[in-house]
């Protein structure tokens, strides 16, 4: 018996030895890192509890100490937002996925006692065995692992130029509200002083009441205009403080209260070989090719084993009444009679050629959006500079025009008071179209880092509406 159990317990040594693993901290996120940075040319950190921790914490509250810019903001919100946090723990699953696919599974042992009725011997029977057919399965079963780990690294890597593509556009919806409300205030400020001087016009009898009215329904939509403009400017910093992870004292941050000016026409991206470089940078694309070779190592799999799903290889002892142990091996073998396999690789070829439909799919996309993208850019481009050039120069001279045909008692107050609507209206529009401007830069550069975009409008903010001065007042004079 002694022999006995030193050759059980050294196969159960052999069999704990070869199924011991441990699984790795860094999860593949040195891989992320440099993705990342070859991207987007910012950092991103993974909180362990390591001193590096407040090293990061340091540089954090050193970018928020002064003026931030957008790229400042998303290094901001890349160090310090805990759902990315979050997000990174996917690595250590596919990780531990990884590992886990490179073990045996644990052996089992029976073992069964009897007795008998006369004597009062004791009988028993001892078995170990070891799944044989999962032995031959951990090369294709590690190789099936390994695509999904690259894949989870793909994935974690997206979810990270998603953030820096999300807080890229609230930045400049935020600069674009901070900057309408800049707008506002100065109209208010000017119909303010236009409605005191219609009152003063009026207490000297050289206006009518109308034209008093109209001054004043002209500053009080001023006012609620400038009301409305707060609420945006203050749902736009809370968005990114939510991205940027801020809260407490941290949220006092600033940014430049006005959009940038647009680039320079050499600074456009070419449309020569938007799509190429859309399509070999795309990480989604390399999700899905990732995705084709899961579904080809499974196929690997179900084509020589599915039909022989369980087989097990061991040891069997077992001990006589009379106190006699026989030792030999011990397996057990299914019989394939009713099922051989076939729906299992059947499911496996139907995996397969849906990855590569899928893949084919995601890279016609992918063109499409790289082109229409980069024509939504350029007509945005063309709105903006069309705006600053021409309608802002035109709306300028109406007002003046009309301005010096009211003081000349040729037109009205209501004239005047449309003629200035109009143009605080196309300042607005100004606004908006320079706003979309970099949003769709943004977009752009967002596909173009390797992150696939969606064809749905680019995000605004809710649409403000004016109303039209008070109707009323002919072409009389004072």
């Amino acid at each position: 018996m002694t022999g006995t159990a030193i050759r059980i317990t050294a196969l159960t040594s052999l069999l704990l030895l070869v199924g011991c693993a441990t699984v790795p901290r860094e999860a593949g996120f040195g891989d992320v890192e440099k993705t990342v940075a070859e991207r987007t040319g910012q950092r991103v950190h993974w909180n362990q509890g390591s001193p590096a921790d407040e090293a990061v914490a340091a540089q954090v509250r050193a970018l928020l100490g002064k003026e931030l810019t957008v790229d400042e903001a998303v290094q901001v919100a890349l160090l310090n937002n805990r759902e990315l946090q979050a997000v990174y723990e996917d690595l250590s699953i596919a990780q531990a996925d990884l590992v886990a696919a490179g073990l045996l599974r644990n052996p089992v042992f029976d073992a069964e006692i009897r007795f008998t009725e006369t004597e009062g011997h004791v009988g028993a029977e001892l078995a170990l065995v070891q799944d044989f057919i999962d032995i031959l399965y951990i090369p294709l079963r590690k190789r099936l692992a390994t695509a999904a780990f690259e894949s989870a690294k793909l994935r974690v890597a997206g979810a990270v130029l998603d953030l820096s593509g999300e807080v890229r556009a609230a930045f400049y919806e935020l600069q674009s509200a901070q900057q309408t409300l800049e707008m506002r205030r100065q109209v208010m400020t000017a119909t303010e002083a236009s409605y005191d001087l219609a009152k003063r016009l009026r207490a000297a009898g050289n206006n009518t009441e109308l034209d008093l009215f109209n001054e004043r329904a002209l500053h009080e939509q001023a006012k609620v205009d400038v009301r409305r403009a707060e609420v945006q400017v203050l749902r736009g910093r809370e968005r990114l403080n939510a991205l940027m992870g801020l809260w407490g004292e941290r949220a006092n941050w600033s940014i430049a209260t006005r959009l940038p000016e647009l680039p320079a026409e050499a600074e456009e991206v070419a449309a020569e070989g938007v799509e190429r470089q859309a399509i070999e940078r795309s990480l989604d694309l390399g999700a899905a090719q990732r995705e084709l070779e899961e579904a080809a190592a499974a196929l690997g799999i179900a084509r020589p084993f599915g039909w022989l799903p369980d087989a097990e290889i061991g040891a069997s002892a077992e001990r006589e009444p009379d106190g006699e142990w026989a030792i030999g091996p011990a397996f057990s073998l299914p019989i394939p009679l009713f099922n051989q396999g076939q729906p299992a690789v059947a499911a496996a070829q139907a995996e397969l050629r849906r990855a590569r439909e899928r893949y084919a799919a995601q890279a016609v996309g992918i063109r499409a959006q790289a082109r229409a993208l980069h024509a939504t850019l350029l007509a945005a481009r063309d709105q903006a500079e069309y705006y600053a050039k021409v309608v802002l120069p035109l709306r300028q001279r109406i007002v003046d025009q009309t301005q010096l045909q009211y003081n000349a008692m040729q037109v009205g107050a209501f004239q005047l008071l449309v003629a200035k609507q109009q143009q605080i209206d196309a300042a607005n529009d100004y606004i908006r179209a320079l706003r979309d401007y970099w949003l769709a830069r943004t977009q752009l550069d967002l596909l173009l880092s390797g992150r696939t975009t969606s064809f749905s409008e680019l995000s605004s903010t809710d649409t403000e509406e004016t109303s039209s001065p008070a109707a009323g007042g002919g072409r009389g004079g004072h």
